[in-house]
């Protein structure tokens, strides 16, 4: 650690290893910050950034601890707002591998949670016990008691934020199981990135996808378009020959079975006079 020390003899400013300066001069710069950090005094917080001492906002104690995660863990929304725009490191691990977002779960603050995902904090960071905040936060809602209710509900509005989080961007392939009754529905999930199969809550996925898994349509994911014809049937609707990814054989689909794109591509590859039609 090193600190800028403004001189009495007008001296330019330089820096400085902290072994060098007086501990009460260390102690006159550093309480004020993490005596507001520790209590969350956003005032004080806000007067400190702005005193333009250069200050380090990710400066650490000596538990290695920024103020950013004393703050989560006391839930407060502005504080996290106010250090994140001063630049604080929203992903910093202290010694045991917590961030913000871990701190935050394991003190049941879900504004907090909900404040730090916002401003873009990874939620899949792990400790150095390889658990992720939602990993944490699971863990600690097993072994509270059930009339803890409060508690409880806390921890479940974590849960559902994180887990929001880590699938609002994962695409889903197809859902290959289903367990559960009511509000407890989760389905079993193959994703299109090629991660581990996941047993994933009802809410959390696509209603098209549970509609068409609960009506027992199965997913295939085509190639290319080989062929088109007419069907045989009344009105004549158009099938197209269609190769799959994971199966040799190609079939006949109508038209409403074929992905659009894949249409477009086949009839501008047809019109140039390169596809196969009867």
């Amino acid at each position: 650690m090193e600190y800028l020390i403004e001189w009495k003899d007008n001296h330019t400013p330089t820096w400085v290893p902290s072994e060098f300066i007086a501990k009460d001069v260390i102690a006159e710069f550093e309480t004020p910050w993490w005596t507001a950090a520790k209590k969350a005094d956003e005032a004080a917080l806000k007067s400190l950034i702005e005193a333009g001492d250069r200050r380090d906002v990710d400066a650490v104690d000596e538990d290695e601890r920024t103020a950013l995660l004393f703050v989560s863990g006391l839930g407060s929304e502005d504080c996290v707002k106010l250090l994140a725009g001063a630049g604080a490191d929203l992903d910093y691990q202290d010694k045991n591998g917590f961030t913000a977002l871990h701190i935050a779960a394991g003190y049941v603050k879900p504004g907090a949670v909900k404040v730090l995902v916002g401003l873009g904090a990874h939620p899949e960071e792990e400790d150095d016990r390889g658990r992720t905040p939602l990993d944490l936060a699971r863990e600690i809602l097993k072994v509270t008691p059930r009339l803890q209710f409060a508690r409880r509900l806390g921890l479940e509005s974590v849960i559902n934020i994180l887990e929001g989080e880590i699938f609002e961007y994962a695409e889903v392939q197809e859902i290959l199981e289903r367990r559960g009754k009511g509000d407890k529905v989760e389905y079993l999930v193959k994703w299109k990135d090629g991660e581990d199969n996941e047993w994933v809550k009802a809410g959390l996925v696509a209603e098209d996808l549970i509609k068409d898994f609960e009506a027992g349509l199965e997913y295939a994911v085509a190639e290319c378009i080989l062929d088109r014809r007419e069907s045989a049937d009344e009105g004549g609707k158009k099938e197209f020959l269609v190769k799959w990814t994971d199966t040799d054989e190609p079939t006949w689909e109508p038209e409403e079975n074929v992905d659009p794109l894949l249409i477009q591509a086949y009839e501008k590859i047809d019109q140039n006079g390169n596809g196969m039609s009867s």
